[in-house]
């Protein structure tokens, strides 16, 4: 679900599901390692013509627990070239932001022992370790020397971080001096940390659309609410050792991928929207670094957009919604992950035409499943910490960002005192 909008299923819901279940990966999670920090990528659309040639990017990055020492996983998952990197850093930023690093904490990255490595079309690979003390909270910089042109064609679209690009191979200076800016992390997946072998880490993947994503927070104030119950957790002695890995993405959708209209502007910008979560959930939750459970709070959109930016033909219901939710459940519980349910969040009167009444009752007999059916592992109801008690088919005035759907960062802060931090201790 984006700022810009993002369902009855004409095949049957078996034939759907069926073929999602995905072998585990063959680039999984390194053994004795959790995850600091991840973004879940996507295609770029045709209309996404940005290409680097002998070019820097530094992409800022912010952790959510601590590690003595840690790796860096890049990805050219939908990539139809090899992606050529022809060198990486990583370092703390400097106190002053921006684009300047502390240089007593950059470190080289290597691959193999290698300085430069080359991912294949559809490939991810994870950094050598480097020895890199990092506190919970910390905004690390992740340079990366692209010498050859490439197509940025493996995406997160919407970071709500500013990073930067400058030119040539200023991939270890402690300052750059950007050529652009872009609030998109490109060829850029995750952050994974080693603590001592006395201290016990785990990850939560929060797996979502653009309300996890952070869609409409301030841009650099990391105030997604994943950011935030990540905050609350770190000061917490229970659980402070937990990781909150964000795998949201704007206009994700639960059962489909995108399928804009023929025609339609949204042939410019779906693809960003990402494979739907029963397609990614290998790769985006059990491949994480450390994972131990998920939250999953999918469904608005697979509920909002036929019609606009997916064919009408594409109108879910209830029953179908929650047999994709059964399905992560099995998934989850066959890898050993306690699993989740987050209500989805009121949205009448929205400006993007997702509201019917129709609409609405799927939602609410969603909801009451999601409450009350006892498959998932536990309830976060993120509804009722965020509807109006006198109107509660809407968000509360005090938590809209303004289109009626997408939490302000008030709502973002009322999401993550909602979540029951038993669910994750002991």
């Amino acid at each position: 679900m984006l700022r810009r909008t993002f369902a009855r299923l004409t095949v049957p819901l078996a034939g759907l599901l069926a073929g999602l279940c995905l072998a585990p990966s063959a680039h999984s999670a390194p053994d004795g390692w959790t995850g600091t920090w991840a973004a879940a990528p996507t295609a770029a659309p045709a209309s996404d013509t940005t290409t680097y040639e002998d070019q820097t990017l530094r992409q800022i990055v912010r952790t959510s627990v601590a590690g003595r020492t840690l790796r860096v996983r890049f990805t050219n998952e939908f990539g139809t070239t090899p992606l050529v990197i022809g060198a990486a850093h990583v370092a703390r930023r400097a106190a002053d932001g921006g684009a300047a690093v502390d240089p007593a904490t950059d470190r080289e990255l290597r691959f193999g022992g290698r300085t430069s490595t080359t991912l294949a079309a559809g490939a991810r690979r994870w950094s050598d370790p480097v020895a890199l003390p990092t506190r919970p909270g910390d905004t690390l910089a992740i340079s990366l020397y692209l010498p050859r042109r490439t197509a940025a064609d493996t995406v997160h679209s919407s970071a709500f971080q500013h990073n930067y690009v400058a030119a040539g191979n200023v991939a270890g200076k402690p300052d750059l001096t950007p050529t652009a800016t872009t609030t998109s992390w490109r060829f850029l997946s995750g952050v994974a940390v080693n603590r001592r072998a006395d201290t016990a880490t785990s990850a939560l993947v929060t797996l979502g659309d653009s309300i996890t994503d952070g869609s409409v927070t301030q841009t650099d104030a990391n105030h997604r609410w994943p950011d935030l119950l990540a905050e609350r957790l770190r000061s917490d002695d229970e659980s402070a050792g937990i990781g909150v890995l964000n795998a949201g993405i704007g206009g994700n959708r639960l059962l489909r991928d995108p399928n804009p209209p023929a025609g339609s502007p949204a042939e410019s910008y779906a693809a960003y929207f990402g494979e739907s979560g029963l397609k990614r959930f290998d790769r985006d939750v059990v491949s994480q670094p450390g994972v131990r459970a998920a939250v999953v709070l999918l469904g608005v959109n697979d509920l909002g957009h036929p019609g606009t930016t997916a064919p009408a033909s594409e109108e879910v219901t209830a029953p179908e919604l929650i047999a994709g939710y059964e399905q992560l459940i099995r998934r989850a519980h066959e890898r050993g992950l306690k699993i989740y349910g987050a209500t989805i969040l009121p949205f009448e009167g929205d400006t993007l035409g997702f509201h019917t009444p129709e609409r609405e009752a799927a939602r609410q007999a969603v909801n009451r499943w999601i409450r009350t059916g006892g498959a998932y592992d536990g309830v976060v109801d993120f509804d009722a910490a965020t509807r109006d008690p006198q109107q509660p088919g809407r968000l509360l005035a005090a938590y809209d960002s303004g289109d009626h759907l997408h939490p302000n960062d008030a709502g973002m802060a009322a999401m993550a005192r909602a979540f029951p931090l038993e669910l994750l201790k002991g």
